[in-house]
């Protein structure tokens, strides 16, 4: 089954994906610190591919195989270890 992004929006907290399938996720913003920090505009220039989110301005990349197996940021590493 190929899946993929058919739009998304955000409200204060969260990203929401609407699903070729007919899910729609929610993803908190606070795993993507790009988005976060992301003025509204900024986050709404993204673009939607069969396998993806992508964000220019911001340099970001989300995949929804990420989104699907709860992945966050994978290159946001911690300033200390645990």
């Amino acid at each position: 089954m190929n899946i993929s992004a058919s739009s998304v929006r955000f409200d204060e907290h969260t990203m929401w994906v609407e699903l070729t399938d007919g899910r729609t996720l929610g993803v908190p913003l606070a795993w993507f610190p790009r988005l976060l920090r992301a003025t509204p505009a900024q986050r709404d220039k993204v673009e939607i591919s069969r396998v993806g989110l992508h964000w220019d301005d911001l340099d970001e990349d989300i995949s929804i195989a990420g989104i699907l197996a709860g992945r966050g940021d994978v290159t946001h590493r911690p300033d200390h270890a645990a």
